[in-house]
């Protein structure tokens, strides 16, 4: 399951020793359906509710992922090791986008009221997406989310998307986010096919969240993922010399 990659990251760091707890809901849209997305952010640590049967956490100082298959009550943790063999993998087939131009925001001059919020548009054409964002630059405590938003940076997000946007140009925090991604190989026409998705954000809030929450649950059985990265495992046996 993907989880929404391009949530907003942004570093300021001056305000990174200050972090408050965070909690942030927002409304995903993708081909006529919705469902909501919540991120809780405690320190260095992240909780990612994106659907009922699955819930990820996140370890921003160790790098382990670990996965709650809720309706088993089984867990799934990947090391920081194996989280960044799976980035190196992505990173190999774009290393060719590297040396593209950097893609800057531009904004559209149009303004708009999402959420009650006045918001400023702003659109980004990528080399694998295209994104418009509202940005709201008198949102409450803006400049703290978004700094506290950086500790969900991921490696696999910098390695798919070399070509994305540096956060840490954003004037405001992004409440409403447009994405199109395209997928090669995967349509009938050329450039592949398209994906829309929309991320709103509902509500954020800054009240202490229970350390409880990054912990996995006791009644949960550890599950381990076959070891893809294992050469031994899947290299033929050498034929011995005559």
């Amino acid at each position: 399951m993907k989880i929404a990659a391009y949530s907003v990251v942004l570093g300021i760091s001056l305000l990174l020793s200050a972090r408050a707890d965070l909690t942030i809901v927002q409304k995903l849209e993708r081909a006529g359906s919705a469902a909501n997305m919540t991120l809780k952010l405690k320190g260095d640590k992240v909780r990612v509710e994106a659907s009922p049967q699955v819930t990820t956490i996140l370890d921003g100082k160790t790098g382990e992922v670990t996965n709650l298959m809720n309706d088993q009550k089984t867990v799934v943790r990947i090391s920081a090791d194996k989280v960044k063999a799976v980035a190196n993998m992505i990173q190999k087939p774009n290393a060719k986008k590297e040396g593209a131009a950097k893609v800057k925001l531009t904004p559209t001059g149009q303004k708009e009221t999402v959420n009650g919020y006045e918001t400023e548009q702003y659109t980004y054409d990528g080399p694998d997406f295209k994104a418009t964002y509202w940005i709201a630059s008198n949102y409450p405590d803006g400049a703290a989310i978004l700094a506290q938003l950086q500790s969900i940076q991921s490696e696999f997000w910098n390695a798919a998307n070399p070509g994305a946007p540096d956060y840490r140009d954003f004037p405001g925090l992004p409440i409403r986010t447009r994405m199109t991604t395209t997928i090669q190989g995967q349509a009938t026409k050329p450039g592949g096919t398209a994906t829309e998705v929309t991320s709103t954000i509902i509500s954020v809030n800054q009240n202490p969240i229970s350390d409880s929450e990054f912990t996995v649950p006791s009644d949960f059985k550890e599950t381990k993922l076959p070891d893809i990265f294992d050469k031994k495992n899947t290299a033929p046996s050498a034929s011995p010399s005559p």
